[in-house]
């Protein structure tokens, strides 16, 4: 996947990088950066797309991205209108195992941390139970200084490596192609392109036109680059959709649901629903349904 390939700027007195975000709306194209990131989503609602996966988040979600791992946090469509009141905000950790931090990692003591880096390069989503804990130790290290902020960056390294749930990665794409500036814009105007009228009836030779590039060489190349075909990615975006929109109640029916995500028959869209998620829409909607009432009773 060629990319952007981001060069963070390290303040000369610190050697992890921390920052609060509040912008209209997420960064919009695809780029990578030697650092590891954890980014915890406060407010906003979009899709991450990290490698060749696609993964919701809304505010409360935290996430570890590996170095060197393709992503891009796509705001939802609301938040690029022009009279759109609505911002996003996310506090980002960025750290360079194998640069100015490269002799700490090399200590006994941090030979956890540092395997638990290298296991989780596809990066991971932080599961829900421990998001409250990560995402405290985030804030307490941007707000930290000095010796203050190395060790509240150990803390930080400890609570990710204690984590005993399953992590499952973020990307199932290993080896990635060299990167150029301008393949990574057009692989994330294609991105852009795809996600803003999935719910049209949207052809080859459309997104074809957005790369500059005839039908036949742009199907090689969207599969060399992400491990998609054009129709695979598309299916995965509307189902994508589809589940925010299943779970959020807006609709009157499945149907409903599904033509407003680009399918022309429910036939169709349950087949690809269950291909995508392993699952019907009716059992998707059940089991989220069930899942919230048991985090009800366990609250209560």
């Amino acid at each position: 996947m060629k990319v952007l390939q981001f060069t963070l700027p390290v303040p000369h007195d610190r050697s992890v990088i921390a920052e609060k975000v509040s912008l209209p709306h997420h960064y919009p194209y695809l780029h990578r950066h030697k650092e590891i990131q954890i980014t915890w989503i406060q407010k906003g609602e979009g899709t991450l797309i990290a490698g060749n996966n696609m993964h919701d988040y809304a505010p409360g979600d935290v996430f570890l991205l590996g170095a060197n791992l393709p992503h891009v946090f796509k705001s939802n469509p609301e938040y690029f209108t022009n009279d759109a009141n609505k911002r996003i905000e996310a506090i980002s950790i960025f750290f360079n195992p194998d640069g100015v931090l490269a002799p700490l990692f090399d200590l006994a003591e941090l030979k956890l941390s540092k395997m638990f880096m290298q296991q989780h390069q596809q990066g991971f989503k932080i599961p829900h139970n421990e998001a409250d804990k990560i995402s405290q130790l985030m804030v307490t290290l941007k707000n930290a200084s000095g010796t203050d902020q190395l060790a509240r960056f150990l803390d930080l390294l400890k609570g990710l490596s204690c984590i005993k749930s399953k992590l499952d990665p973020l990307s199932t794409y290993g080896n990635l192609p060299g990167i150029t500036e301008n393949e990574g814009i057009r692989i994330g105007n294609i991105y852009n392109f795809i996600m803003g009228h999935y719910s049209d009836q949207i052809t080859l030779e459309d997104v074809a036109k957005v790369a500059f590039m005839t039908p036949e060489s742009f199907c090689r190349y969207f599969k060399k680059h992400t491990g998609h075909t054009f129709i695979s990615f598309l299916n995965e975006v509307r189902i994508n959709e589809a589940c925010k929109k299943l779970i959020a109640h807006k609709f009157e029916n499945i149907n409903t649901v599904a033509y407003k995500c680009g399918f022309k028959s429910i036939t169709n869209f349950n087949r690809v629903f269950k291909f995508v998620i392993g699952s019907s829409p009716r059992d998707y909607i059940d089991s989220y349904n069930n899942n919230m009432i048991s985090l009800s009773r366990a609250a209560s």
